[in-house]
């Protein structure tokens, strides 16, 4: 963590523990904090401006969400994921991911599916015509989808799965992306919850995200020491 990368301190409120988990888990998420790096409590607790307490309670949060790891007598550090790693939490993502989507196309009321198509429409006036550019981070279409399945546990365990896959990808996260392939694929995938296909909507939805691992698997195995 760099000096111009340091954040802002937090105030008051960082004394508790739930604000700090939040501030750290951003931090590690968005790529301020690098995969393998040593947590240093001294520096992170000085330049959040929280105490050492609240602060180890949320690096011990980050452990049982698998975002940081204990190393004996060398301290806690950001996990760095293999690319089979990656694979297993995709597999597990397009399990959850696919039961979503055919939860959406039985349940979801109309309303919902065209604020998706809608949101798709805004996503591509934001890209406007540039062709190499990165498919925005917000609004998450995944994470509007997995919504529209109105299943609590299930979206919780989306949520922890994709951070995982975020924290994986830290390395590929500034490579160009198949931006305009991937909304086209998004359209169908709406296309066919609209017609109430669940069955066409999952299939379309996993060889979706099997391109993105694939995308994410040639990045990672690049970087990777022989």
């Amino acid at each position: 963590m760099t000096e111009q990368n340091r954040p802002a301190k937090l105030g008051p409120v960082a004394t508790f523990a739930g604000r700090s988990l939040e501030v750290l888990r951003d931090m590690i998420l968005d790529g301020t904090l690098s995969p393998g790096e040593r947590l240093n409590e001294v520096h992170l607790s000085q330049a959040l401006g929280i105490s050492r307490g609240p602060l180890r309670e949320a690096i011990q949060r980050l452990a049982s969400e698998g975002l940081v790891e204990a190393v004996t007598h060398r301290g806690v550090y950001v996990r760095s994921f293999s690319a089979r790693e990656l694979s297993d939490f995709y597999e597990l993502r397009i399990a959850l991911e696919t039961h979503a989507v055919r939860l959406a196309a039985r349940y979801a009321p109309q309303e919902r599916i065209d604020e998706l198509g809608r949101m798709l429409d805004d996503t591509e006036s934001s890209m406007g015509s540039d062709a190499t550019g990165s498919y925005p981070a917000d609004p998450d279409f995944h994470a509007r989808l997995a919504r529209l399945a109105a299943s609590p546990p299930l979206i919780q365990a989306l949520t922890d799965v994709g951070r995982k896959i975020q924290l994986a990808r830290a390395r590929s996260a500034h490579q160009p992306r198949r931006a305009r392939t991937a909304l086209d694929e998004h359209r169908t995938i709406v296309a066919a919850l609209d017609d109430r296909d669940g069955d066409h909507a999952a299939s379309l939805l996993e060889a979706h995200l099997s391109s993105s691992l694939n995308s994410a698997l040639a990045v990672l195995r690049a970087a990777e020491p022989d």
